[in-house]
């Protein structure tokens, strides 16, 4: 449990950055330079994640159980990640209307994701694991949408619905994959109990 906790201690204090100290992020860029914060940023964000990964994988071998969610949970779970994975592709699509709408498409599927993990895992491992993804996400989130009104950004959608469609197709095709193939693989739960 402790790999888990430092792991995610680390990843989401270094995606926090702008939520709790964007001044401080705004000098250190302006001292050391972007690629420098960015280098930084990155190792942190991959020793976290290294260690979300060792930790969470430690939690599943000796799990404590929470609560049982009901049968057919993990039927919802995985069809609710469809959207998040919408939203994952539509936050590198620049001009969709999805990223109009929403503003920040990667947070709110992070949102999404987390939630819908909630719903189908009641281990202690996956409590800690998915609500500090989504207490990060909702966090994140607001400060986002503020910082948005504040500076004045406004997410234009360029003219028809072609890049909309292009962020649905592909990720509902990755949805797909991972759904059906990778998730069973990567994880070791099959997310229609096939």
């Amino acid at each position: 449990m402790l790999l888990l906790l430092c792991g995610l201690a680390l990843f989401l204090a270094v995606h926090s950055v702008r939520i709790a100290a964007e001044t401080w992020r705004a000098e250190v860029i302006d001292q050391r330079g972007e690629h420098a914060y960015k280098a930084v940023y990155s190792v942190v964000s991959l020793i976290g994640l290294v260690l979300i990964v060792m930790g969470y994988s430690q939690t599943r071998q000796a799990p404590v159980n929470l609560w049982y969610p009901p049968a057919g949970m993990s039927h919802v779970a995985a069809l609710l990640t469809l959207p998040a994975f919408i939203l994952l592709v539509a936050a590198y699509i620049p001009g969709t209307h999805i990223k109009s709408a929403v503003g920040h498409p990667m947070i709110l599927g992070v949102k999404v994701w987390a939630f819908a993990h909630l719903l189908a895992n009641g281990r202690l491992g996956d409590v800690i694991l998915f609500g500090a993804f989504l207490s990060w996400a909702v966090l994140d989130y607001i400060s986002s949408r503020k910082r948005d009104r504040r500076l004045g950004i406004v997410h234009t959608p360029m003219p028809g619905l072609s890049r909309d469609a292009i962020a649905v197709v592909a990720g509902t095709g990755a949805w797909l994959v991972f759904a059906l193939w990778l998730h069973v693989r990567l994880i070791g739960v099959s997310p229609f109990g096939a």
